[in-house]
């Protein structure tokens, strides 16, 4: 009888190992079932971005009217159709908020344009004609390195991977929004002026209405705008998290995927008030965009050189575009 007993007992116990090596083969069969894994993206290079952010600083200050902008323009152009994209241009006139009457270029590259899937990846050109948040000269010109030149320079080096590295499996749309840092800094932003809602974004605002192609639409679109500051912070804003939460989620958490929770934080901030090239996508286009955009929450205000003659190469992170260039690959290579 012990021995019968001793045999049901080590029967018993075989029975629950079994069963219990089962459940946890099946939770781990359904752990991988309900995660998906990243698509690695195609390598890019770093060194590439920053020297585009260098050529960009080395016009001068791409400020509406001047030769730097004019030469800035035609090299983008350039660059754009050397990768294979078609290039569009959209030329008109616009007043700012001082009076004076302006030269605007928006410039949007196309690739893969037979896919009906479409992703719009945008960054403003152009620099602001004054350093006004400057504490010693607020008339002088600034170079931009960081405000306008470094989502320039990431999204020409997203060019040339598409271009002459990988093809992804959906269409891209890159478009260099003109005439967003003109804006009045002391402005009502509720308040109407005539066509325009606000003296900034002046480019999106005239493409959001006019897109390049009749009744153009994209799956949704991620702007850059100061993406290339040393110690750069991204966090949630209320526009992106009303007109396009899901993707901005997404976005974020490839990025803390890929070990850049360092730069991307899922908090938010700036509920109210934001003004950028975003809202006016949303708005006008109806498409619904992001906005990576560097915001210090502890001093409650943009990187330290923001609209200042310390906006220059010296405060470019190649570590910060790493993390933004290989997050946006990332994301492209996953759709």
């Amino acid at each position: 009888m012990m021995v019968r007993h001793r045999l049901i007992f080590f029967l018993l116990i075989a029975l629950f190992c079994s069963a219990l090596a089962c459940s946890e083969s099946k939770n781990s069969e359904n752990e991988k079932g309900n995660s998906k894994t990243l698509i690695s993206a195609p390598a890019f290079n770093v060194d590439s971005i920053y020297s585009f952010i260098q050529k960009q600083v080395d016009f001068g200050p791409r400020v509406p009217n001047s030769e730097a902008h004019k030469a800035a323009s035609e090299w983008f152009e350039e660059k754009f159709r050397s990768y294979g994209a078609k290039v569009y241009l959209q030329e008109f006139e616009e007043y700012t908020y001082s009076g004076v009457k302006v030269k605007l270029k928006n410039i949007v590259a196309s690739f893969n344009p037979e896919k009906k899937k479409r992703l719009l990846l945008a960054a403003h050109w152009d620099t602001r004609p004054f350093a006004d948040n400057d504490p010693e000269n607020k008339r002088a010109p600034l170079d931009g390195a960081n405000d306008g030149a470094s989502g320039v320079g990431v999204l020409l080096e997203v060019a040339r991977v598409i271009g002459s590295v990988q093809n992804p499996d959906v269409g891209i749309d890159i478009i260099l929004f003109d005439g967003e840092d003109w804006g009045d800094a002391g402005e009502d932003f509720g308040r109407m002026k005539g066509d325009k809602d606000s003296w900034w974004c002046l480019g999106s605002q005239y493409w959001s209405k006019k897109t390049h192609i009749p009744n153009y639409t994209a799956y949704y679109g991620v702007l850059l705008d100061m993406v290339g500051a040393k110690d750069a912070t991204f966090y949630f804003d209320g526009v992106s998290q009303e007109n396009a939460g899901r993707i901005l989620t997404q976005v974020w958490d490839i990025a803390n995927e890929l070990g850049h929770q360092k730069y991307f934080k899922q908090e938010s901030v700036l509920q109210n008030g934001l003004i950028d090239d975003h809202v006016y996508v949303n708005k006008y286009a109806r498409i619904p965009m992001i906005d990576i955009m560097d915001y210090r929450k502890a001093q409650n205000s943009f990187f330290p050189g923001h609209h200042t003659t310390q906006d220059n190469m010296e405060g470019i992170s190649k570590a910060t575009l790493q993390a933004v260039g290989e997050t946006l690959l990332t994301v492209i290579f996953n759709e």
